[in-house]
């Protein structure tokens, strides 16, 4: 079996001890983690080396930041988004690990544009970065091996995936350019692990800070597994934690986690 997780930490720096709680509990083979908000030199790989990790990182200081902890060597990486030179920020990493046995899993830990607010460029960006990703997801299905994009990709998919569709009508999050996006990269042939696994909703994987989000459940999920065919054919279980959401100063995301049989 094959465990891959995801879980954008808002801040390596304040959730260190958290991620490494997690990672000794859950104990997944493979960690993408979003928002590490550090240059790279400042993550703290030795504190997940000491679990047997393996790191690949790219930072940003003080904003956006991805990271992917292995435990199986890491053979290759690409550091950044392709398609656009001028893009400074930090969103996109993909590895390819060995695994035991001589095979080989391609895995991205990948940031998405927020794109609020809507009345600015940051929405054009959100959009022109989604269509960069949907460019660079059909390179990757032309290889035809098991890979799994995961990360926050801060889109909502669907109304069951909100406790209040019509308050977020108009957010970058749920707004129909988005979702649109977001459909299209699925349609070139990705499949969404947790939707695959329980089509139903109030299956959230961020509550704000703001408002009691967390002790109503206002949640999102905003969180998201795609796999390739490759890997969609081999999909165990896909499940949200939502225990570390309820931790001391956690982060306003919490974990997901699928299982692949390989």
């Amino acid at each position: 079996m094959l465990t891959v997780a995801t879980w954008n930490v808002n801040s390596i720096k304040q959730r260190e001890s958290a991620a490494v709680q997690w990672l000794k509990r859950a104990r997944p083979d493979v960690l993408c983690l979003q928002e590490i908000k550090c240059q790279t030199e400042a993550f703290p790989s030795g504190a997940f080396e000491d679990l047997g990790y393996n790191c690949a990182v790219i930072g940003q200081k003080s904003f956006n930041g991805v990271a992917i902890l292995s435990k199986f060597p890491i053979d290759e990486t690409v550091v950044g988004l392709p398609g656009d030179d001028t893009d400074e920020q930090s969103r996109y990493i993909e590895a390819v690990l060995s695994l035991p046995g001589g095979g080989a899993f391609r895995v991205a830990s990948v940031y998405a544009p927020n794109g609020n607010p809507v009345a600015s460029p940051k929405l054009d960006y959100k959009l022109a970065w989604l269509a960069r990703f949907k460019a660079h997801v059909e390179t990757l299905l032309s290889y035809e091996e098991p890979f799994a994009l995961a990360g926050d990709y801060n889109i909502i998919p669907r109304g069951i995936d909100v406790y209040n569709p019509a308050a977020w009508a108009e957010d970058a999050l749920f707004r129909l350019e988005s979702r649109q996006a977001f459909r299209r990269i699925l349609n070139l042939g990705l499949a969404d692990a947790v939707e695959a696994c329980n089509s139903g909703g109030g299956q959230f994987t961020f509550w704000d800070y703001q408002a009691g989000a967390w002790q109503k459940n206002l949640g999102l999920r905003i969180d998201h597994i795609l796999l390739s065919p490759q890997a969609f054919s081999r999909l165990r279980s896909a499940v949200i934690d939502r225990t570390p959401r309820s931790w001391d100063k956690p982060s306003d995301h919490t974990p997901v986690k699928v299982t692949l049989g390989m």
